[in-house]
């Protein structure tokens, strides 16, 4: 078949891979302008070494986009990783209409923050999904799913490397396999289980030690990498990664820190204590929390709150 690639980063990098192994051919890939000079697209660049066109635009609604869409005369698009707003007038030019990857069993977990959330709720189970794009916001007839689970100490980040991202790009070449068959269903999502989130930002990122340990600990997996949970000390963000949850009595306050040494920040909680071991302070780099609790001077005993 001839498709378009919407996407970005590794994932459509490898999406695209697989199509051309898959025998289809990609006439174009349309990607958001690289994210600084030396950090070219990963998509972009797997594509030019192909001899495939790239577009690289900061919007889809720009009507050269439909004009080129239209030229293109291709049977499907893919929609691989896309952060950016792909109009009506664009997802359905395709004759065999769009498809797109969602980081979650839809309709839970619609938006575009699915993974942080799905931790940060406390889910142990997760998965894939491709569905055909509509007007709403991941709310299209579901194609296909794959599931999978949610580790006690998984982050955002592992749950997406290690396991969403190569069975997502396994989905996505399942998906258009089964619409180059014809066997592709279109089953509704019931809306009666459908549940929606924001984006996941510092608004919600603040930890409040006087929580249950679980939740807490959920927070700050569900915020690593990105936006980091915190607490502000010295008027600036302290941010917490790399955590794991201790299972050690203890009678402190929650919030406390308990240790500070090479193995991490141990912080009291409520029922429990979490230990962070790498830290960020305003806008630093992440560090080994040692490293950073001596040059803001946080010591044992003081205590973090929201």
């Amino acid at each position: 078949m001839r498709i378009i690639l919407v996407g970005q980063a590794a994932f459509a990098a490898e999406v695209l891979d697989k199509l051309i192994q898959e025998g289809h051919e990609v006439v174009a890939v349309y990607c958001p302008p690289d994210p600084a000079p030396d950090k070219p697209e990963p998509v972009k660049e797997r594509a030019a070494k192909r001899g495939i066109p790239v577009f690289q635009v900061r919007t889809l609604k720009d009507p050269a986009v439909r004009q080129k869409w239209q030229e293109l005369q291709a049977d499907l698009a893919v929609l691989a990783y896309v952060t950016q707003i792909v109009p009506p007038e664009l997802f359905r030019l395709p004759r065999l209409g769009s498809i797109c990857f969602h980081p979650s069993l839809l309709p839970k977990y619609r938006g575009g923050s699915a993974i942080p959330w799905q931790i940060i709720k406390g889910e142990t189970r997760t998965g894939v999904t491709v569905f055909w794009v509509d007007e709403g916001i991941d709310t299209g007839p579901i194609l296909l799913q794959k599931e999978a689970s949610i580790d006690p100490d998984d982050t955002a980040a592992t749950l997406y490397f290690n396991k969403l991202f190569p069975l997502g790009v396994d989905a996505v070449v399942e998906a258009v396999r089964a619409i180059a068959a014809g066997t592709a269903p279109r089953i509704p999502q019931d809306e009666s289980q459908a549940t929606y989130d924001p984006l996941c930002r510092d608004e919600h990122a603040v930890v409040d030690w006087s929580q249950p340990v679980d939740r807490v600990y959920n927070l700050i997996r569900g915020c690593d990498p990105q936006p980091g949970a915190y607490n502000v000390v010295e008027g600036e963000k302290l941010r917490y990664f790399d955590a794991r949850k201790l299972a050690i009595p203890q009678s402190a306050e929650p919030g406390t820190v308990l240790e500070v040494g090479r193995d991490g920040l141990v912080v009291a909680a409520n029922g429990g204590a979490i230990a962070l071991r790498r830290l960020r302070y305003g806008s630093g780099a992440k560090r080994p929390a040692h490293e950073v609790a001596a040059e803001i001077g946080l010591r044992v005993g003081q205590r973090l709150s929201p």
